[in-house]
């Protein structure tokens, strides 16, 4: 896997910005995901593998957990999925649409273009009146994209 040293060198910049050393497997699994949004854990693993055999599952799943905690990415839970998704942090609160058939999932807009898109319906808050502010919304519209209503 090839990448661009300058766009290496942006990557090993957000990974120190965010306090993280720099390893290779994590800018690697940065460049995979810029390019191959909502990927799983193990699409990115199959994608490192070819430039680093050595590199396992195990320690891929270790850098995907690394990076969502320290903000450079978003883990992605769709129903029906069969695992978590994985796509580059923007802080621009974007939703998903997922097609029920083929499965393709794209980004889109928030429907307010603030955070949180959604403001939920009374109070939100468990027992005793607690109240929370609230500070995002996870949507993922469902539907059926172009192509399969076409091959139907």
């Amino acid at each position: 896997m090839h990448h661009d040293p300058a766009t290496d060198a942006q990557r090993a910049d957000r990974l120190r910005a965010s306090g993280m050393r720099v390893t290779a497997g994590r800018v690697a699994a940065l460049a995979y995901l810029e390019s191959h949004p909502h990927s799983r854990a193990s699409e990115v693993h199959a994608a490192l593998a070819q430039a680093s055999p050595s590199v396992s599952l195990q320690s891929v799943h270790n850098i995907m957990n690394d990076l969502t905690e320290h903000g450079l990415l978003r883990r992605v839970d769709l129903p029906d999925s069969d695992g978590a998704l994985y796509e580059i942090e923007h802080l621009d609160n974007h939703h998903h649409v997922q097609c029920v058939v083929c499965r393709r999932i794209e980004d889109v807009e928030c429907a307010t273009g603030l955070a949180p898109c959604l403001t939920p319906a009374g109070p939100a808050g468990g027992e005793g009146g607690s109240r929370m502010r609230i500070l995002e919304a996870s949507v993922t519209f469902r539907g059926i994209c172009a192509d399969c209503e076409q091959a139907a």
